[in-house]
Formats: C-alpha cells, structure tokens, sequence
C-alpha cells in the first residue's frame, strides 16, 4: 500500500529525517515509534504532502506520490489525522463529518441542493462507527478530548481512505479514554479493511495492536519488524523500551 525510499529531510543544521525507508502491506496494522524528536511527525509530513523531501520517493500503491498536494492525496486513497485535534469546533458533530463528505465529493460549491439534504444517510452510519451518533447535534467543540479524537477519526473515514495515518491517536486520554480508543481504531481498520500506519508513545497501545513496528533514532530507523523481533531487539530496549519486560 505504501513505500518510503531512502527519505531524507534538514531543517538547517538539522537532520530531521536520515535515509528512513519502510513498507506498509495493504490491510496491516503498523506503528512508528521513537520519542520526540526521533522524527516521526515529520516523516509522517513528508509522506502525507505537508513537507517536501531533499530526496528520497514515497510511493502509494506503487505510484509515486512526492510533490503531490495533501488535499489530492485524500483524493487518492491517504488519510491523516492529527496530534492536535483539527475539526470545526463551533459546528455540530453531525456537520463536521456531514463537510468531509460534501468536500471529498465535490459537492462543496453546490448551490441548488440544500446542504442539510446531501449525505446524511453516510453521515449517520460513519457517526453510528465511531460512537458519536447520540451526539450528533452537539456543537463539537463542547466534546471531551477523547470524543474530539473520535469526531477527527469520523472526518478522516468520511474521506473514504484506503490508508490512514494517525498521529499519536491516544495523545492527552486518559487511560479508560486510550482503551476505547485502541479498540475502536483496531475495529474500525478490520471492518473497513484499512490499512492503518500510526504514531505512539504508550507503548502497551503499540504491542497491543501493531503487526509490524519501525523504530527511529534521530532520524534514523534502528530497527524494523514484527513486535517480538522489535521487543527482543537490545539497541531498541536499551534505548527506548528497558521498561518492557
């Protein structure tokens, strides 16, 4: 589903991203981790259009994707969410995901059919997904931390991606909110049979659900492979997981 090739991005001085390249099979679940400043958001830019590489190709479903704007990517199957939460927090639940669709299906300048006539059908199954369907006429931004999470996720489906990057999907949840979050997300990627690469620091979130883990270092990946290979690995567990037994 998606290729990165020997990707190399300097903000300066500074070697953000040294030579990383990866591969994430179609309908897998993967994760990048490393603490901050190993480089993962930045990775994460580079992949999704936000950043341009010095070199390097990134490549979805065999096409090479770099130079590609964000918005055309969505348009090609890759979806994003963000650390921070990104939604429209003074429209209702049900309108923020209701826009994803009107945008991602060129319906956005439509200006004979009344807006609140158009998807609602796929509104309200991507809302009934994502447990937010009893909230939907909530003005989104009175929504706990954890519920905006869940809105973001329904923006993201309502773009109808083949693959979804998340970027520390359980950052600032609380405990019991992480928990329902993992379950969802996994749910959702078996249900919709997405592939899924993501983000984390909680490391129990990563060896929970993740198939296959790329480790970075500075820029650099140190290690790449299923959690048992990544957990038994030494310059992995002295340098980022001597807490896992």
């Amino acid at each position: 589903m998606l290729e990165v090739r020997d990707l190399w991005k300097a903000f300066g001085g500074f070697q953000a991203v040294s030579g990383v390249t990866l591969t994430v099979p179609a309908g897998s679940i993967s994760a990048i981790i490393g603490p901050n400043g190993a480089g993962k958001t930045t990775l994460f830019n580079l992949i999704t259009g936000h950043l341009t590489p010095d070199r390097g190709r990134v490549l979805l479903k065999g096409r090479e994707v770099n130079g590609i704007a964000p918005h055309d990517l969505c348009r090609l199957g890759m979806g994003r969410s963000f650390q921070r939460t990104n939604i429209f927090p003074r429209l209702s639940v049900f309108q923020n995901v209701q826009a994803a669709f009107l945008s991602h299906r060129g319906r956005g300048w439509n200006l004979v059919t009344r807006v609140d006539r158009l998807y609602r059908d796929e509104t309200v199954a991507i809302l009934a997904a994502v447990g937010l369907l009893d909230r939907a006429d909530d003005v989104s931004g009175f929504l706990s931390h954890g519920g905006q999470k869940q809105l973001e996720l329904g923006i993201a489906l309502a773009l109808e991606p083949e693959i979804l990057l998340l970027d520390e999907p359980t950052a600032g949840m609380s405990a019991a909110e992480t928990r329902e979050a993992i379950a969802l997300i996994e749910r959702l990627a078996r249900e919709r049979r997405l592939t899924l690469l993501f983000t984390e620091h909680d490391m129990g979130v990563v060896f929970s659900i993740a198939h296959h883990i790329t480790v970075l270092h500075q820029g650099r990946v140190i290690a790449d492979g299923s959690p048992d290979d990544v957990r038994r690995d030494p310059g992995v567990r002295r340098v980022y997981l001597g807490e896992i037994r």
